[in-house]
Order: C-alpha cells, then sequence, then structure tokens
C-alpha cells in the first residue's frame, strides 16, 4: 500500500529514535493518522535492519482491538510473524515475531492468562525468549488508558529495549523522545476532516423546551443533508449519527429511541444501533459506508478501538467525562469514509451537537481552531454575477515508481558524475568525486585538543579514520537500516531502494545501466561507507526526475469561478469583537472569522476601513467551488493554489495572497516554501487576464502591511515592496 509523507516521515522518526538515548518514545498520532498503518511498517523495516527483536504490542479495553490490530498488520505486511496471546502460550517467543496482547488478559483480576500456573508459563517464555538472545519492544497502543502499577508490572516483565507509546493524547513523559504527527499533514493527506463544527446555527445558550428532541433534530437534518451531498457527487456514503448518553439512564435512552422511532429509524429495520454493556443491536457491518444504520446509541464503549470513518455527527448527551475522554470520542468523527476530501466544506467536515458548555469549552481548548462555531451566510444578490476562471489541476498523481526512479538516478550520475558504459571508469570518476570504496567500513573521528568546545576550534582539528573489518551479520543489519532510511526520505519502500541499489552496483544482478561492479561484500561496505552522500544523490536524482516531469504534464482546465451562493461561516462565539464586516459579500459576516491567520486578519481590517476597497471574498482553501490557480511542487505534482482574498478595488478586480509577515529585524516569517511559484503563476495569471494582485505581508517593524506585485523578494526593505496603503490610494 502506498503511505502518505508524513506516515513515512513518521516511520523515518521511529528508526531514528530507536538509535536514541531515551528508553520511552512516544508517537503523538490524532485519530485517523493511520497509526496501525505507521507503526506495522515501522515493526517490519525495524525488523528487516536488526535481528533478535520480539515486539509486544499491548491493546486497550474489552473488546477485540489486539484481534483488529493484529490483523491490518497481516493485510499491509506480507509474510509478517503475527501472533495473539494464545499463540505465546503455546509456542513462546520466536525471532521477529510481532505480539498482540490485551492489557485486560494480562492485569484483570481473575483472568485467566496470568493465574499462577498460567502466570509462571508466561513469565518462563520471556525468560526462555532471553536466553536464547532475544530483546524486546513494547508498544503501548492508546497508552492514556494504562498508566497504572499493574501496567508497569507487565513492562517490567519483559524489560524491555524500548517502550513506544502510542496515543492523539498522551500524558506526560518529560524523558520520553516525542515524535508529533500534525494534525494539519493528516488533514493535507485528506485522512481526516478539516474541521469540527460546533452548534451550526444556534447559540450555545440556546433556550428550547426539550433539549434532547432539539438536539435529535439537528442531528437528522444535518444527516440528511449530508446524505443527499454524497448522493449528488456519486458516492454511496451514508452518515451515521453517533449519540452518546450518561451512563446508567435508561429513562434518556427510551425518550430517544421513542424520538428515533417517530421518524421511521427503529432497531426493527435495521436504522438504528445501539452499542451499551448489557445491549449491542445492529451492529454487524455498521463500519460500512454504505450501511443502512442512520444513528447509534453509545456510552463509553466508543471511545477506544471503534473504527467507523462514515460517523459524520455526534450528539452529546454524556455528562461529566474526562477531557482525554472528550477527544478521543471526537476523533471517531472525524475520519474520512474513503480517506479522501470531497473539495465541499459541509462534507469535508464533522459536526457536534451539544448543550453542554463545559464540554464545548474542553472541546475548543483541546482543538483550538479545529473546532469552531458556525453559521450558514447567504451572498448579498449584488455579486452574484461575479465571474472570474478558475483553472483545475488535471489529476495528475506524485509518482513513487521505483522503476522510474531507477532510471532517474542513472542519468542523474550520468550527468553529475559522467558515468557512463565503462564500469571501471564509473569507479574511477565516481572515487575522484569523493566516494570511498573499501572493504572495510570506516569510521571518522577528531584529532588533537582544545580548550573548548567551540565548533569553530572542533572544526580545525585532524580527521582520523577507523577501519573496521566488514562483518556481514553485524553490518547486514546496518546496511538494512541505510537502505530504508534512504527509501524512506524519497518515499520508496525498502524493497524498492534496496532492488534499486542491487541493480545498480552488484555484479550479481543483470541490469543494462549497472553503474558499479562489486561482490555483495563490496556493496555493503560502499552503501554504509556512502551513506550520506547516497542518500543527497538520491534525493536530487528524484527531485530532477520530477522537475522533467513537469513538462511532460497535462494541459490546465479552466472553468467559470462564481463566487458561492452560500457558505458555512465558522467562528470564535468567544472572541470580544463580533462586529460585521460590511464589505464583505456575505451579510452576516463577522470579524470573529475563523480559521484565519493574523496576516489575513489585518488584512480584513484594512478592507474594512480603506475608502478603494469596494468588496471583500474570503476564498476558500479547497475544493472545486471556490477560485484556484495551478502550480507545481517539487515532487512533480499538480497543486491547485486558493489565493486568499478577491475584491474590488475601486471597480477593478484584484486577487490577494496574504502570507507570514516580516519580524522586526526583517526576517521572513513565512512557512510556506512555495511562495515564489505561486506568486509567479498568480501574476502570470493576474497578466493574462487584465487583473491586479500580489502578495501581502506585514513588516512589523512599521505595522504595515505591504504588497509585492512585481517580481517576489524576501527583502521587505527592496524595491519590490510598498505599502498597501499607498498602493490602493493611486489604484486606478
Amino acid at each position: 500500500m502506498r503511505l502518505a509523507n508524513f506516515q513515512l516521515n513518521a516511520i523515518a522518526d521511529l528508526m531514528e529514535a530507536m538509535s536514541g538515548p531515551e528508553q520511552e518514545i512516544i508517537l503523538k498520532s490524532c485519530t485517523g493518522s493511520g497509526k496501525t498503518i505507521i507503526l506495522t511498517h515501522f515493526m517490519d523495516e525495524y525488523g528487516k535492519s536488526f535481528f533478535r527483536k520480539v515486539f509486544i504490542w499491548l491493546t486497550p479495553g474489552k473488546g477485540d482491538l489486539e484481534e483488529q490490530s493484529k490483523a491490518k498488520m497481516d493485510k499491509y505486511i506480507y509474510g509478517s510473524h503475527t501472533k495473539l496471546l494464545a499463540d505465546v502460550m503455546t509456542s513462546g517467543f520466536d525471532e521477529n515475531d510481532a505480539c498482540f496482547i490485551n492489557w485486560e488478559k494480562l492485569t484483570k483480576r481473575g483472568n485467566n492468562a496470568l493465574k499462577d500456573g498460567e502466570r509462571t508459563n508466561f513469565l518462563e517464555h520471556i525468560r526462555n525468549a532471553k536466553n536464547s538472545g532475544l530483546s524486546f519492544i513494547v508498544i503501548v497502543d492508546e497508552s492514556h488508558q494504562n498508566d497504572t502499577v499493574k501496567a508497569a508490572d507487565i513492562l517490567n516483565y519483559f524489560a524491555p529495549e524500548k517502550i513506544i507509546r502510542c496515543s492523539a493524547t498522551p500524558k506526560n513523559y518529560p524523558k520520553a523522545r516525542l515524535i508529533d504527527i500534525p494534525e494539519a499533514d493528516v488533514i493535507a493527506e485528506e485522512l481526516i476532516k478539516k474541521m469540527l463544527v460546533i452548534n451550526e446555527d444556534f447559540p450555545q445558550n440556546v433556550q428550547v423546551e426539550n433539549q434532547i428532541a432539539f438536539l435529535l433534530e439537528q442531528a437528522l437534518n444535518k444527516q440528511r443533508e449530508l446524505h443527499s451531498a454524497f448522493l449528488q457527487k456519486g458516492t454511496k456514503v451514508n452518515p451515521l449519527i453517533i449519540v452518546q448518553i450518561p451512563n446508567k439512564n435508561e429513562v434518556m435512552q427510551d425518550e430517544i429511541e421513542r424520538w428515533f422511532e417517530a421518524q421511521g429509524i427503529t432497531y426493527e429495520n435495521g436504522q438504528l444501533a445501539v452499542w451499551l454493556s448489557k445491549k449491542h443491536q445492529n451492529l454487524e457491518d455498521i463500519e460500512q459506508n454504505d450501511a443502512p444504520q442512520v444513528a447509534a446509541i453509545i456510552k463509553q464503549a466508543v471511545a477506544t478501538g471503534w473504527d467507523c470513518p462514515r460517523a459524520h455527527i455526534l450528539v452529546k448527551l454524556r455528562d461529566n467525562m474526562s477531557e482525554t475522554f472528550e477527544i478521543q470520542t471526537i476523533g471517531r468523527i472525524r475520519r474520512m469514509p474513503e480517506a479522501k476530501h470531497y473539495g465541499s466544506d459541509l462534507l469535508d467536515s464533522c459536526y457536534l451537537y451539544t448543550l453542554d458548555e463545559k464540554f464545548t469549552e474542553g472541546v475548543k481548548t483541546s482543538m483550538g481552531k479545529g473546532a469552531l462555531d458556525a453559521a450558514t451566510l447567504y451572498l448579498k444578490p449584488e455579486f452574484k454575477q461575479v465571474t472570474l476562471a478558475s483553472e483545475q489541476k488535471s489529476g495528475l498523481a506524485q509518482p513513487r515508481d521505483a522503476a522510474a526512479a531507477l532510471t532517474a538516478m542513472v542519468q542523474y550520475f550520468a550527468q553529475t558524475y559522467h558515468t557512463g558504459a565503462s564500469l571501471s571508469e564509473n569507479r574511477t570518476r565516481l572515487e575522484a568525486a569523493g566516494y570511498l570504496f573499501s572493504e572495510d567500513i570506516v569510521d571518522y573521528t577528531k584529532s588533537g585538543a582544545v580548550s573548548t568546545l567551540d565548533k569553530d576550534k572542533i572544526a580545525d582539528l585532524n580527521d582520523i579514520s577507523i577501519r573496521t573489518p566488514l562483518n556481514t551479520h553485524v553490518h547486514g543489519r546496518e546496511y538494512h537500516h541505510r537502505v530504508a532510511e534512504i527509501g524512506l526520505k524519497v518515499g520508496l519502500e525498502y524493497a524498492q531502494i534496496n532492488t534499486i541499489f542491487r541493480r545498480l552496483l552488484d555484479k550479481n544482478v543483470t541490469y543494462v545501466h549497472k553503474l558499479l561492479s562489486l561482490e555483495t561484500r563490496e556493496v555493503y561496505a560502499f552503501v554504509l561507507n556512502n551513506a550520506h552522500r547516497l542518500k543527497n544523490d538520491v534525493r536530487q536524482a528524484m527531485a530532477i526526475m520530477l522537475d522533467q516531469q513537469i513538462i511532460k504534464t497535462p494541459s490546465i482546465t479552466t472553468v467559470e469561478f462564481h463566487i458561492p451562493q452560500s457558505c458555512l461561516f465558522t467562528y470564535d462565539g468567544t472572541a470580544k469583537s463580533q462586529a460585521e464586516m460590511t464589505k464583505n459579500v456575505y451579510a452576516g459576516y463577522l470579524a470573529s472569522a475563523e480559521v484565519r491567520s493574523a496576516s489575513e486578519k489585518k488584512f480584513e481590517r484594512f478592507c474594512e476601513t480603506c475608502d478603494a476597497v469596494d468588496w471583500v471574498y474570503k476564498n476558500g482553501d479547497k475544493g472545486a467551488e471556490y477560485f484556484s490557480i495551478v502550480y507545481m511542487d517539487s515532487f512533480g505534482k499538480q497543486k491547485s493554489f486558493f489565493p486568499d482574498y478577491i475584491i474590488s478595488v475601486r471597480g477593478e478586480i484584484w486577487i490577494i495572497e496574504t502570507k507570514g509577515g516580516f519580524d522586526r529585524t526583517g526576517k521572513s516569517e513565512d512557512i510556506d516554501i512555495f511562495s515564489p511559484r505561486k506568486f509567479e503563476v498568480l501574476k502570470n495569471y493576474l497578466e493574462k487576464y487584465g487583473l491586479h494582485g500580489g502578495f501581502v505581508r506585514e513588516d512589523k517593524q512599521s505595522q504595515e502591511l505591504c504588497i509585492c506585485m512585481d517580481m517576489y523578494n524576501e527583502d521587505i526593505k527592496g524595491e519590490y515592496w510598498a505599502l498597501l496603503d499607498n498602493v490602493m490610494e493611486v489604484a486606478l
């Protein structure tokens, strides 16, 4: 399967962390990021690089999460050695085992797994494994749930080499190595929904006669709206409502069931499901996108290990939950049902309906701008005729073609080092360029003396080399590790990059465009001794290949853009200023609009007070209904650039992109590495259609907004940046 970039990076970070000094590693990843995918691929890659290891994967809860996780690894990793507790009790531990064990079966009083006889048996298996030279690496899944004395005892049984704790809400482990997967990266890969919308179109303190009926009605209306939108997109996703009720409240449960029954949603017709400790009904295949269930009544069981990506709506009626539990529950409605966004704010968001203010505050605190109040706004009539030509990408996918990568590396070495058909000349040229050829493993250190650990003084010391005879057993592991590391950095799996190296270097592997003809031992030594140089050359080769593909990119599609008739407007209901921005094209647009960057907020305030500005439209950041221009990223993939604003200045259309400003020293705070490319395509677009615009950034020294219109430059003091106020004053 193809892994997302952030997943590949997480695997690479885990590989690196394993060689670090910290015994514990924290993998913080939001629900829906593919934590199991990351960890199973990591275990596979690590097992190829380091021998005599056993992975123990500890799962929480009373369900069958360990079986689910095992099944996923069996699916994702061909030939994996997976076991459950029963398998361990029967046959013990073997090298490269991945053992999935439920905490409950090890820690709960009265269980059968660790009774006196069984305990001895289990501990004997651990001792036998250690005596045979095996070492343990323990993965603690949903680690926030198992931080007890009993849990610590279980970990001590294994005396693990490393402990990897995984959670969306990890507790504080100050001595652990933290690997934090940015939520924005998961959203960018379209695995989770962009935003949680809270109480759309009604305030938190709304007064209603029947809270339950009110909230359920809001949720069902939204479910029907979503279902209709999915059908219009040509997909059969049936969005699911989750209704979460307090424990031991049968009266509330009965009322909810009666309300749904009145709407024709019942247990009998299969549209209502329930997951409670004493009642399970209509749960079979509920996770399927086209399953008939419209709503599911749950308590706490849904918090862990439940995977139903079509869940879009949460009605929260439960009281007095912990903040951790709140976050976990919200995570269950954030997955995308088909692991992709639909280019629609409606379908790419999830929805919470609750009158529990404490719960709402906790969610907002934990999710920040990922959870906002919302209202539907409508376009003012006078702006319905605004039209622009919007560019849409052709759908060219990012290549990770191993065959293309091999060809790219041959071409890169030919261009860079002038390699060719003569293998002996290739060796001479590579050696002259700094590549090391040796049958030994060569490490470098410094020789000499310094009075301080000053970097400049250390740099002046003499380099000396330490040569170690190649040991195929010991260095073979390191070879696999280095190859996997190089592959991960360019989006190729271990098997792919290893095949490439063998074809290019190994005399025993036939390939028409070989670079070198080395014995297997020499291949090991060559890769290990030149790992850093190889990594850079492989990355450069891939980048050049992808740049060349840009030329071959199919033409861009152009469609007519109209400002959408309505928008899902998200805002911060707690902000002090709730003033209406009158120049916005939507009626009811507030100064508390979110998500907005500091530059966007300042630009909107500027437009509201600038006499030259007639009106303002805040463009969306994704979706065919919004205005876009196409550019190419570093991987040769077509990307849609959505400029932040379309405005009218004295009757003329301007297109504006806002970016991070310049600090008081003039240093850029723009973190977008593609800013120069976006500027060029925007400039070309404006020239093509006779429009105006540019990039707007804040100069924090003067606290003024500046605009760049002619040539992108990072020097705010340079000639290409002008005060936005001055430009607007003289605008035609």
